[in-house]
């Protein structure tokens, strides 16, 4: 499937407390918890437990949410389908829908009983 313009739009616009709750409720169903989901958020985002907290309660949306994070250089690592796109084939000019499809990956893993090491990927030395 081909993103487009309005896709990233919508989902630049959707508020990231109000999707937080649906991933926690998918992974707590599958016997995950909110330390592991917001562990796997944080190593993406380069976020602090303070700082993803705040976004949380100041609602904002997935645009901002994905400004103000500091994308995990391994982030390219992240590669499958989502939702029926093809991580690695989303044009650039979409980035925020592909960082949004790669940490939706991330936690797809997580509910899938990835091991945690292999979730947040490390480059082979």
């Amino acid at each position: 499937m081909k993103v487009t313009a309005e896709k990233n739009e919508k989902v630049a616009n959707m508020i990231f407390a109000t999707i937080y709750p649906l991933y926690l409720n998918r992974l707590e169903k599958n016997g995950r918890t909110k330390e592991e989901l917001d562990q796997v958020i944080k190593w993406f985002t380069g976020f602090d437990q303070d700082t993803l907290q705040t976004l949380i309660d100041e609602k904002v949306t997935f645009g901002t949410f994905f400004q103000k994070a500091k994308i995990h250089s391994n982030a390219h690592m992240i590669k499958g389908v989502v939702c029926g796109y093809r991580i690695e084939e989303i044009e650039d000019e979409f980035e925020l829908y592909k960082q949004c499809r790669q940490m939706e990956k991330l936690i797809d893993e997580l509910a899938r009983g990835r091991k945690m090491e292999k979730i947040l990927r490390e480059e082979k030395k």
